[in-house]
């Protein structure tokens, strides 16, 4: 199967055979996700393998009681990672370097933090392609971005390392493999612009919804019409959509508190 095939087939995996994940097979996972692109080549992100039962059962609660999490044969962590250039920087020489130049002594700022973010997350996409391509599957958890406080202490995490996103990776059970990919939402017209953003009307929304009736019959929750009103009221207004936010705010905070 080619790349190609591998991201059209791909679709998120949450139940797993009852089958370890091998040191060489791990090895392959990890030795492709290191040629992820990173800015400046400066690979700003590192990885945490969870092996310790009782680390996973704690993410499963941290994470929203996801289950999975505490079943997954291989749990990645993905950190944005500044933190180990800065303290390359210092053990380089870095305080004599700027006292030799006049330089004011660094501090990692927001664009820091986001190419952190972005290397963080352009390697776990790559680890997810090579775990397909090697018969697994996976299912990201952005939930890790929750109970920052928790996260950091439990996982040792300095100033400059902030967790970004977790993958469960494990072969899928037949279930899985035959269950039906769900189907994507906002058309290609919606997402893909030309020069300029355009937001998409009133009436091409009200198209699209109608084609999903016609299409998927979905089931949306009580006293939710439509696929909009039925997210708003699932994720974009939860409890633990606002735990998020509160904690992502405390990680930028920790970021740039000097």
């Amino acid at each position: 199967m080619n790349c190609l095939d591998l991201i059209m087939q791909r679709k998120s995996v949450r139940v797993y055979e009852d089958k370890e994940v091998s040191e060489e097979i791990k090895d392959k996972i990890l030795s492709a996700a290191f040629q992820a692109p990173t800015a400046g080549n400066m690979m700003m992100y590192s990885i945490i393998e969870i092996d310790d039962q009782s680390i996973k059962n704690k993410l499963v609660k941290t994470c929203d009681n996801q289950t999975m999490i505490g079943k997954a044969p291989l749990l990645l962590l993905f950190l944005a990672d500044f933190q180990r250039w800065m303290d390359y920087v210092e053990a380089s020489g870095g305080e004599k370097f700027n006292k030799e130049n006049n330089f004011e002594k660094y501090i990692p700022k927001e664009g820091d933090m986001f190419l952190a973010i972005n290397d963080a997350l352009i390697a776990a996409q790559t680890a997810v392609l090579a775990a397909e391509e090697l018969g697994l599957g996976s299912c990201y958890i952005g939930d890790i971005m929750e109970n920052f406080e928790i996260h950091k202490e439990l996982f040792n995490l300095p100033k400059y390392v902030l967790p970004i996103t977790m993958l469960c990776i494990g072969y899928p059970t037949e279930q899985q493999k035959n269950r039906t990919m769900r189907r994507r939402y906002f058309t290609k017209n919606m997402i893909v612009h030309k020069n300029i953003y355009q937001k998409p009307s009133v009436e091409e929304f009200r198209t699209m919804d109608k084609e999903i009736a016609e299409k998927d019959s979905p089931v949306f929750l009580a006293g939710c019409h439509n696929q909009a009103i039925h997210m708003y009221k699932r994720k974009i207004t939860s409890n633990f959509m606002t735990e998020m936010n509160r904690s992502v705010r405390a990680m930028i905070d920790s970021w740039l508190k000097s």
